[in-house]
């Protein structure tokens, strides 16, 4: 019987062969699925309130992405993505911006700002990161929990006496 280490546990065998240890970064090509291991997040954010929507979903499918705009935008919303055709069938105003061919931002109406891009975004996954980043490495099953909690800091802004105020009475 061959048996595995998790990582963290030296010294510990462990003898179950339907739960290998996970292996460091998980280096796969492509886009992640819940079932590789790599479960993506979907996110919307808006560029007048910069209110934000994460969701851990099990693949980035057209229905689910379809899904999760529709959910969280407003119907005259306009979508900006990159060309990725995942977005192809989005029923909002939407505009696209191709990383493919070098392009990061348009001026499409001609008034010399550039109003096509998805830095808003960028800057919304980064920030994402950066909170995940310290516990290095979550669990699937409880990565909608973290997600959670980013949507809701990013969100949140500032704390402000309001929200302790409010954290206090919800605690008595």
């Amino acid at each position: 019987m061959k048996c595995f280490r998790m990582r963290g546990k030296k010294g510990e065998e462990h003898f179950d062969r339907t739960d290998p240890p996970r292996r460091r970064a998980n280096k796969q090509r492509g886009h992640g699925t819940y079932e590789n291991d790599r479960p993506p997040v979907v996110g919307t954010v808006g560029r007048e309130t910069g209110q934000v929507r994460l969701r851990v979903v099990h693949q980035t499918t057209q229905e689910t992405l379809e899904q999760h705009v529709h959910r969280f935008t407003l119907t005259g919303a306009i979508c900006y993505t990159d060309e990725w055709n995942g977005y192809e069938h989005i029923i909002r105003p939407h505009v696209t911006v191709s990383h493919g061919q070098k392009e990061w931002a348009r001026d499409d109406d001609g008034d010399g700002k550039r109003e096509v891009h998805i830095n808003t975004s960028e800057g919304m996954w980064t920030d994402v990161r950066t909170f995940l980043r310290p516990f290095k490495g979550i669990n699937k099953r409880f990565l909608s929990g973290y997600i959670a909690v980013a949507e809701f800091r990013r969100n949140l802004k500032s704390i402000s006496p309001a929200f302790i105020a409010m954290l206090v009475a919800a605690h008595f």
